[in-house]
Order: C-alpha cells, then structure tokens, then sequence
C-alpha cells in the first residue's frame, strides 16, 4: 500500500509538472501584453504611463526576462510559498487565491455531495425497480442533464426562482460562516447547476453497475435464500456497485470546477472560476497560472483518495 501511495503521489506531482507547463508557455503564445493592457485601462480612466514606466513595470513582474527563465523564477516562486504579484489586483496571488478559493470550495463540495448521494440513490433504485415507472423516469431525466448545457440550466433557473417567482437572489454568493442564511438562498441554484451534470452521469453509471452485480451468483445466492429485499441490497449489491461510481467521483471534480467557470459568470459569483475569467482577458499571467495549478493540485489529491478508497469498497484489490 504505502509503495502504491508514494508511486501515485510521484506521478501527481509529474502532472502537475505537465500541466504548469502547458498553462504556462501557452499564456504566451495568446497575442496581447499584460503591460500594456493594464496600462490601457489606466488611460481610460484618466491616467497615462510614459514607456519607461512600462519597462519599470515589466521588470518588476519579471516579463522582460526570456520565457524559459521566467518558468523557472516562477517555479522557484512555488516552492518558496510565492505564487507571484498580480499586475491588476497588485496583490500577492496567494492572498487573492485566500479570498476567492472558500467560495468555489463551498459550492463545489456541497455540488460533489449532493450528485453523488443522489446519483448513487437514484441510479440504485431504478436498477432495482428495472422496467418500471421510476427507471424510465430516472433515464429520462438523466438525458436531459447530460444534455442540458450549463448555461441554460442557470437561465432557466433565473428566470422561473428569481424573475417570476421571486424566491431566491439573482447574482451574488455570500459564505456560510458570515451569513448562514443568506448563502443558503444565493447558493442553491448555483450548486443545482454544478451538480446536474454530475448526478446524471452518477445516476447512468450506477444503475449500469447495479444490473451488473445483480447478475452474479453471489446476489442470486442471497435472493435464493430468501433474505429480504434491504439486506441484498445494502449487503451484497450497493457496496459492490460502487468502484465505477467512485472512479467517476474524481472525474466530476473536473466537470465541477469546470463548470464553475460558467455559473460563477453567469451568477455573478466572486469565486476562482470568474476570477480565471477575468484574468483571461486581462492577460494576468500569474493569476492563471496560479489559479490553474490550484485546481489541478486538488483534482490530483481528490483522485488519489479514490484510488486508495478502491480496497475500502472491494476488498479484493490489492496494492503491489
């Protein structure tokens, strides 16, 4: 196990690797200097940068260095606790990574949660109940989350809770520990449209996997023995239908983050996925990159729990 372990979190921190890489060089290849952008919108507003001032501030960020050397001061940056200074926020990324990191955590976690349970819970009663009204009910309505863009789903959401029936807030995510009940009333649309995707693709693959292990002798046996219908269940055919579910755990934190670029946009949320945005456009090198590299770093961590959960759940896999 602990040889597993170290081989795993070894080829972590070589994606890792890979992914500040491509992040990094392909920021550069991207046509515009950040510069000279943040130096446009200071004369939109008024003030104005002499072209000695621009070099002044290239060099203070380390853009008049060659690429490679600015990979490798960036790099030693990390290892030093410095993920860089923003040139927009003019702030260290790692104080703004503070600030907006806890409101994507929150929702994605409370996203992650809800479409496992669910996904898990639906996907296992449907299989049970094959060929009746719950499974078409549950087939249908995981197509339409896997069909139904992100987007979409937030506008509809708007326009019947927040527009028409005035329910819930339109814009805007306050954390839990400031003010409970607010952010319980500005979080549940963002987090039903992090988690509609997730849960469809939970439900399909556990309902898969449950008519997969009702079909092995094991659970026939049981059934043969008369056990009631709750002891199969949760005995023989939950645990055991589970290691798919759980490989797809690690994938829907992608899907997740990922679409908490587009709900944090759409509802106007002050989380990493609009600050990823934001910074896109105002080719804020470091705050993409550094963005980026958070993510990755936890989409890793929460994939190797689920490797090392696999013996948990099927005892026989074994680690060599």
């Amino acid at each position: 196990m602990t040889t597993y372990i170290i081989r795993r979190v070894l080829w972590g921190v070589v994606v890792l690797f890979i992914v500040s890489l491509i992040v990094f060089f392909s920021l550069r290849l991207i046509p515009g200097d950040p510069v000279q952008i943040w130096a446009g919108q200071q004369m939109g507003s008024g003030g104005s940068l002499s072209e000695e001032m621009l070099d002044q501030l290239r060099a203070k960020h380390g853009l008049d260095k060659p690429v490679p050397i600015q990979y490798l001061n960036w790099v030693k940056g990390i290892f030093q606790g410095d993920l860089g200074e923003s040139i927009r926020y003019k702030d260290d990324v790692g104080t703004i990574l503070k600030q907006r990191l806890p409101v994507t955590l929150v929702l994605g976690l409370v996203a992650t949660v809800l479409s496992t349970v669910l996904g898990i819970f639906f996907g296992l009663v449907a299989a049970i109940r094959r060929g009746k009204w719950i499974d078409t009910l549950v087939t249908i309505l995981s197509y339409v989350g896997l069909c139904i863009p992100v987007f979409l789903a937030a506008f509809i959401l708007m326009y019947i809770f927040a527009l028409k029936l005035r329910w819930l807030p339109f814009i805007g995510f306050e954390l839990p520990w400031n003010n409970f009940g607010k952010s319980l009333r500005q979080g549940i649309m963002p987090i039903i449209c992090l988690a509609v995707t997730p849960l469809a693709v939970t439900a399909r693959q556990m309902r898969s996997s449950v008519l997969e292990v009702n079909n092995m002798d094991y659970v026939r046996t049981a059934w043969s023995k008369g056990l009631r219908e709750r002891v199969v269940v949760t005995r023989h055919v939950l645990k055991n239908s589970l290691i798919p579910v759980i490989t797809l755990l690690g994938i829907s934190i992608g899907i997740i983050f990922g679409g908490s670029v587009i709900v944090e946009q759409v509802f106007n949320i002050p989380g990493m996925g609009r600050m990823l945005v934001d910074a896109i456009f105002q080719r804020d090198y470091v705050i993409i990159q550094g963005g980026t590299l958070v993510i990755a770093f936890m989409i890793v961590l929460v994939n190797l729990i689920v490797d090392i959960s696999y013996g948990w759940f099927d005892p026989r896999i074994r680690y060599e």
